[in-house]
Order: C-alpha cells, then sequence, then structure tokens
C-alpha cells in the first residue's frame, strides 16, 4: 500500500512537467538520479556487492548510444536498446568476478572503469570522437528524452517491486545475510547474484544513454567520472540499502540539498555537502529509513 502510494506520487510528480515549463533539467537529473540509486539497490542492497565502478556502465551506455546514432546512423530509440545490451554484455563478461567477496569485487569494478575509459579513449576518433568526443546534432529533443528517463525510471521501480516480491529476491536477501546458509539449503549464489546483476548493469546503461540524447553531448570524463558512482552509493545508502524506498528518499532529499547548496554556494558546494553527508552517516548508518524501521520496529513490515 505505502509502496504504491510512492509511485504514484512520483508518477505524478514528473509525468506532467513539460506540460508546465520548458526548464526540465532539475526533474529530469532528479530522475536519473533516482534511477541509479534504485538499480545500484539490486546489487548493494539486496546481494550485498558494492561495486565501485559503477559508473562503466553508464559511460558505456551514454557512447554506445553515441556510437549506434552519430557513426552508424540509427534512430535514438535502437540506439538507447543497444545501450542496454552493451551495458548487460560487458555485465556477463564480468560474471566470474561474481565469484569474488567483500572488497575484492569492488576493486575489479572499479578496475572495469578505468579499463572501459582507457579502451575508448584509443578507439578510432571517427568511431569514439577521440578526446573531443560525440555531439549529437540533430538529435536535440528535451521533452523526449525527459520522457525516456521517465519510462526507465518506471521500469527501474517496476524490478525492484518484482525483485523485493519474487523467490529471486528471497533467495538474495538469504545470501546477503548468510552466504553459507543459503548454500546449504540450496540456493545457487553465483546464478542467484548474476540475475541481479544483470538488471543492476542495464539500467545505468539506459541512464547514460538517456542523458547524452538529452544533453547532445558526450566526453570520457563525464562519461566516466567516478562522482556518478559515489553520488549512487551515497544516495542510496543515505536512504536506506535493502529497502525499495530507501533510495528514493535518500535520492531525493540530498539531490534537493546539493542542488541547493550549489545555488547559494557555488564555491563551497563539494565541501558543504560533504560535510552534511558525514553528519548524515553518522547519525544515520543505516539510512533515514533504516533508521525509522529501527526505531519504530513495529511499522517495520509496512516499509517497503
Amino acid at each position: 500500500m505505502i509502496w504504491g502510494g510512492v509511485v504514484t506520487l512520483i508518477i505524478l510528480a514528473f509525468l506532467p512537467v513539460p506540460l508546465f515549463t520548458t526548464n526540465l533539467s532539475f526533474m529530469f537529473y532528479m530522475m536519473l538520479w533516482l534511477t541509479m540509486a534504485t538499480s545500484f539497490n539490486f546489487v548493494a542492497g539486496m546481494a550485498g556487492y558494492m561495486p565501485f565502478g559503477y559508473v562503466a556502465f553508464y559511460g558505456i551506455g551514454a557512447y554506445a548510444t553515441g556510437v549506434l546514432y552519430k557513426t552508424f546512423g540509427l534512430p535514438i530509440p535502437i540506439a538507447l536498446a543497444g545501450a542496454a545490451a552493451a551495458g548487460v554484455a560487458i555485465g556477463l563478461l564480468l560474471a566470474p568476478t561474481l565469484r569474488l567477496k567483500g572488497v575484492y569485487f569492488g576493486i575489479v569494478s572499479l578496475a572495469l572503469a578505468m579499463a572501459m575509459k582507457l579502451i575508448i579513449s584509443l578507439m578510432p576518433a571517427k568511431i569514439t570522437g577521440g578526446s573531443l568526443g560525440l555531439i549529437l546534432s540533430g538529435a536535440n529533443d528535451p521533452t523526449m528524452a525527459y520522457y525516456a528517463m521517465f519510462i526507465v525510471l518506471l521500469g527501474a521501480l517496476a524490478a525492484g517491486t518484482w525483485l523485493s516480491m519474487s523467490r529471486l529476491g528471497i533467495a538474495l536477501r538469504a545470501i546477503r545475510d548468510d552466504r553459507e546458509a543459503a548454500e546449504v539449503v540450496g540456493v545457487n549464489v553465483v546464478r542467484t547474484r548474476l540475475k541481479a546483476w544483470v538488471m543492476a548493469t542495464m539500467f545505468p546503461s539506459l541512464v547514460g544513454g538517456v542523458e547524452a540524447w538529452y544533453t547532445n553531448a558526450i566526453d570520457l570524463e563525464s562519461s566516466f567520472n567516478l562522482l556518478v558512482t559515489a553520488k549512487s552509493i551515497v544516495y542510496a545508502m543515505a536512504g536506506g540499502l535493502g529497502f525499495l524506498v530507501g533510495p528514493i528518499v535518500g535520492a531525493s532529499a540530498l539531490y534537493g540539498i546539493d542542488q541547493l547548496i550549489w545555488r547559494h554556494f557555488p564555491t563551497l558546494n563539494l565541501l558543504i555537502l560533504g560535510v552534511v553527508i558525514i553528519a548524515l552517516m553518522l547519525l544515520l548508518p543505516r539510512g533515514i529509513v533504516g533508521a525509522f524501521a529501527q526505531r519504530f520496529s513495529r511499522f517495520r513490515r509496512f516499509i517497503p
């Protein structure tokens, strides 16, 4: 009931925005971070992995969209589908690393992000644009890009809903809480985590592709900026990993605070935001939703 209300509120908040204003930037990037934090929760909150190189899939999605549209002349919808396929393909190549535990997987995923950035930089400039990147001339349509991000967000919310209610979600939480016990009762740990991992790689790839369409510009530094990973982690953790509503609360609150600080203190933005994040982690180590569930345990079963 509560989760249905949250999703309805999200739809009502974002769907009509282009009807009232042409300045879509704030709400577009709010949806971007809601999607990134939600999909990150699939693998970190439910599967117990912490991919420090999560930006790799965002960057791959951006460049796959740009190359398919600009270099090969494919329409944007097909380019975005290609972006999702590219992200999943790279995720499947990483499947053997799912056997790693704890920080080792995080280090490998971070190395992947660096490797992908290097590989793209070494590709022929006529394909990836070289150091200048790609300009998607002729694709400019902010309103359609906005609604594309809206659809991606709804897809991530739907995937999260299904995952939390399915047998797969139960198996993932069992693995997260006690891997050895899950194996004893017959859960295939690697295969189960792989399913969540594939879902978690597809959505950031789509986000990267849609953001490239929205800005019409792609370059290595912004596409593989480690702040993308950092913000995805912080936003999801601030709300509460493992809860469906956690990343929604965390991303909404911190992105709003980030924009407010940027507007009033542009030169001190990162410093003040860092202090806010540190205070939040110290005071609410389980996140906003996690702290509420712990403090009011009788309401825990109502929190999605």
